[in-house]
């Protein structure tokens, strides 16, 4: 369980309410840190990347670490929509599609566990998604304020949320047509 893998994770997790707090201090009066919070959520990429990596490198894939990968991945991506979209840097309606897909795959994980189905490893597209958003959320951070680098943030930012978003519905279409296909196959055993 004392995995680097796993401590990677883990440290994640806690960075998520640091972020949150960061990215949230303008609005309760603080001083912006913008920065700070670009700087963390940049080390979290960064350990999501190494801690996947690592764990497949010295065989140190566990079920701890398949917990706390995807739970980190969505956590940082619920507090960066919560930050984002009350600072109003993000729409609400993309914040609304991006949670109304969470909402879906946990509907589907407890019709998975009804079945006694543990819930399905994350798949490349999922990575691929979660990969675009965490790009897009940076620089749609970064996009705040007057100059070229803002624009150019800007432009990128938003052509990542645009794939990130797609593809994050994507991955839940199909997770959502396995569990059918595994809840078929188990109801016609039956």
């Amino acid at each position: 369980m004392l995995t680097i893998p796993n401590i990677l994770s883990a440290a994640r997790l806690v960075g998520v309410p640091l972020f949150l707090w960061l990215i949230l201090r303008p609005e309760f009066g603080g001083p912006n840190s913008d920065g700070w919070a670009l700087l963390v959520l940049a080390l979290s990429g960064i350990s999501d990347y190494l801690d996947g990596k690592l764990a497949r490198r010295w065989n140190q894939i566990s079920s701890l670490g398949r917990l706390l990968d995807p739970a980190a991945d969505r956590l940082y991506i619920l507090s960066t929509l919560v930050g984002l979209t009350w600072r109003e840097i993000l729409p609400l309606w993309l914040t609304a599609a991006l949670l109304a897909r969470e909402l879906v795959l946990l509907v589907m994980v407890g019709i998975l566990r009804r079945h006694g189905y543990p819930p399905p490893q994350v798949n490349f597209l999922g990575k691929a998604a979660t990969f675009n958003l965490m790009y897009a959320f940076p620089l749609l951070l970064l996009s705040e304020g007057s100059g070229w680098l803002h624009t150019t943030a800007a432009i990128f930012g938003w052509a990542f949320a645009g794939w990130g978003t797609t593809l994050y519905w994507w991955a839940g279409v199909l997770y959502v047509v396995q569990v059918r296909r595994l809840v078929r196959v188990d109801t016609a055993a039956d």
